[in-house]
């Protein structure tokens, strides 16, 4: 495969002219930097590729949110700047051009609540497109712009929308609050079920306004997109605009064990439903066409029950009904897909050694060829010269990029937080490789303090990934950074071990039945080549750092590999496998990591339980958790801080009732930094003392 040198030179160079700028900055990075920083998404290229139109998140921190506005850049123009679209105090997001190029329709919740609505491109006052009784979750255009897709929740056996609306007020008013369910999901991720369903609707446009809504997935019990993460990706039009295409999984009584989706097509007046990945009983999804039709692609899985299978690329002839498998050879999990203008590429993103970069797909052959270098590239529009795309690093959050398609250049489009980063002095990244369990060659990262200065010695903060199946990579997270860390005057450490995505299938495969063996050995062998490799580590102050599968090998060390820490931060993470089989919600996460369910494989799941090793408990441990987390139930923290109160063992809990999984909130945010810091303060005193 052939990777180009200019883009990951072009990046370098950026990065190390940002880094030159912010050396003399005012301080060091924090988590109010963090927060306050804006986060750019969806870009969206016009037909005829001179302008790029954005979305950006600012943050309120007086309302304790983010607001969303779409802005514009003119791409034909050189040295042109950023212009503003929209100003409501409201989110607008998910930007779209009309197949002309003169509007952009858009996701708002400008009216009460969540509609589409369109501007002109040259700008002005936006327009309603629907004024539906329920909120739009997701919307797509056909291409000829005579219809629009939303989706909607909605009661599958209310015929009319007013009927929803109806029942949902019945409720508010009703005079007891118990709920009665005859089958799982009664909740997933951090929801209650209601017995709503996703669906998906079309509707007319017609002089400017989506009128008639036709729901083309009321035949099948299945939310259209899928919850809690599903979104327009999920379907499409065909280019033609005569029929949808769309992925959803059955529901019934298998649903929380099943990962069986399946790829939809129905035309848009509802008629003529019929299955095409039948013969599939793994994951299908994200269905993309061909400019003009000819061709129908989408993302695979082949093994039912994992959802961190390999995403290999099938791509169907819409004349003939050939279909074939693409990138089956291709040891990569493809992720985001898109058609070139012509068809004879697709261009696709993957992990890949501590990158996500940007690679494009010969649809004849199958052949991969990387496109971008170092960094994440977390999206992308296809014009028919140049890709825009978002890219990020450990050194700088999401912003845009143009890729020339025929030339290879990438260059740098004006930066949205050139200007933010400038007043502050970032730790410097380095990734090593070091041979890990098994004698395999595991990559890591560190980063040094952002103060950082020859000869002194650095207290350390080990940074566990959760997952397990993803990869503490070269990008940037707005929830464990590891600059935060770096401006608060530690020195990180993180590792991809086994499990661990963009090393190949076989290395993702190998963690599961083994969570505490193979990578808990890469995890030590990683730290002590990172200690033997980096002077300026100081072996003496470290503390250990994970959440959610992060927060498992937390309480694991705590009770396997505590010795070299000085103290354990855990956040949602698993303490009794046991007792998370039987109450988390995606049951096939468990059931495939333990081999079976728990009452089948009992032993596999206790082989790596931590809850069988608190005697050898003793390391302070901050412990912290949302009570709206339905993946790793927050009784799995009550029961960590439960062990460590009981033996005695300095401890602290920090919850969040407003939080699931995930801390979102601004202020929750600064809050759980500035727990954290204090505790690895606590234990391991400030840098330099």
């Amino acid at each position: 495969m052939r990777q180009s040198i200019l883009p990951a030179a072009c990046l370098y160079a950026l990065l190390g002219s940002l880094s030159a700028h912010a050396a003399g900055g005012a301080h060091p990075f924090t988590v109010d930097d963090l927060v306050r920083l804006q986060r750019v998404a969806d870009p969206a290229i016009s037909p005829d590729g001179r302008t790029v139109v954005y979305s950006v998140r600012e943050t309120d921190m007086d309302a304790n949110r983010g607001r969303v506005d779409l802005w514009s850049l003119d791409l034909a123009t050189k040295g042109a700047q950023p212009r503003r679209l929209t100003t409501d105090p409201e989110n607008d997001s998910s930007p779209e051009w009309s197949a002309d190029g003169r509007e952009i329709y858009f996701l708002s919740t400008r009216s009460g609540s969540s509609q589409v609505w369109r501007l002109a491109a040259s700008g002005g006052e936006a327009i309603q497109v629907t004024d539906l009784p329920l909120d739009v979750g997701s919307f797509r255009l056909a291409t000829n712009a005579g219809r629009i897709a939303v989706s909607l929740e909605v009661f599958a056996d209310c015929a009319e929308l007013a009927c929803t609306v109806e029942r949902l007020e019945q409720t508010k008013h009703a005079n007891n609050s118990g709920e009665v369910y005859d089958r799982l999901f009664v909740r997933h991720w951090d929801t209650w079920s209601d017995r709503r369903l996703s669906q998906l609707f079309v509707l007319k446009l017609s002089d400017g306004k989506a009128v008639e809504p036709v729901s083309v997935s009321k035949a099948i019990d299945a939310d259209v997109p899928s919850k809690p993460f599903g979104d327009a990706t999920e379907y499409t039009f065909s280019p033609d605009g005569s029929k949808v295409v769309f992925s959803a999984r059955i529901k019934g009584k298998s649903e929380p064990w099943s990962t069986n989706f399946d790829l939809y097509e129905v035309g848009v007046d509802g008629g003529g439903l019929r299955n095409l990945t039948e013969d599939n009983p793994a994951w299908d999804t994200q269905p993309v066409f061909s400019r003009d039709g000819s061709q129908l692609a989408w993302r695979a899985m082949e093994r039912p029950g994992f959802e961190a299978d390999r995403f290999h690329i099938v791509v169907l002839d819409t004349k003939t009904g050939q279909r074939r498998a693409l990138t089956k050879d291709w040891d990569r999990s493809v992720d985001t897909l898109a058609f070139a203008k012509d068809g004879r590429t697709l261009y696709v993103t993957t992990d890949h050694f501590g990158q996500h970069p940007l690679w494009a797909v010969e649809v004849k052959t199958g052949k991969p060829t990387m496109l971008t270098g170092p960094g994440r590239v977390d999206a992308f529009s296809v014009g028919d010269k140049e890709i825009v795309l978002t890219s990020a690093s450990l050194k700088s959050p999401a912003e845009l990029q143009a890729f020339t398609i025929k030339g290879g250049d990438l260059r740098a489009l004006p930066r949205m937080n050139e200007a933010a980063l400038a007043q502050v002095k970032l730790g410097e990244p380095e990734q090593f490789t070091f041979v890990g369990a098994e004698g395999a060659t595991v990559y890591g990262y560190v980063m040094k303090p952002a103060d950082f200065k020859p000869g002194n010695k650095y207290p350390v903060a080990f940074l566990i990934h959760g997952g397990p199946q993803s990869s503490y990579a070269n990008t940037w997270s707005y929830r464990w950074n590891p600059q935060t860390y770096a401006g608060a005057g530690y020195a990180s450490v993180f590792i991809d071990f086994h499990g661990s995505t963009g090393y190949g299938q076989a290395f993702t495969d190998a963690i599961s039945k083994d969570w505490g063996g193979k990578p808990l050995e890469d995890l030590q062998l990683g730290l002590k080549a990172a200690l033997q490799n980096y002077p300026w580590l100081d072996d003496s102050r470290m503390c250990a750092l994970g959440a959610s599968y992060g927060g498992y090998m937390i309480n694991w060390i705590a009770g396997n590999w505590a010795e070299p820490f000085k103290c354990l931060v855990n956040h949602a993470g698993i303490f009794d496998t046991r007792a998370m089989a039987y109450s988390t919600e995606e049951l096939w996460f468990s059931e495939w990591e333990q081999g079976g369910p728990a009452y089948e494989v009992p032993e596999n799941v206790e082989k790596f339980n931590p809850v069988n090793h608190v005697a050898q408990w003793s390391k302070p441990t901050l412990v912290i958790h949302g009570t709206r987390d339905y993946r790793v139930p927050y009784t799995q923290g009550i029961s960590a801080f439960t062990t460590l109160q009981r033996r005695g063992i300095p401890s602290r809990l920090l919850m969040f009732p407003d939080e699931n999984h995930w801390i979102l909130k601004p202020n929750n945010s600064i809050r759980w930094h500035r727990e954290v810091e204090q505790w690895l303060g606590q234990w391991t005193g400030k840098a330099g003392e």
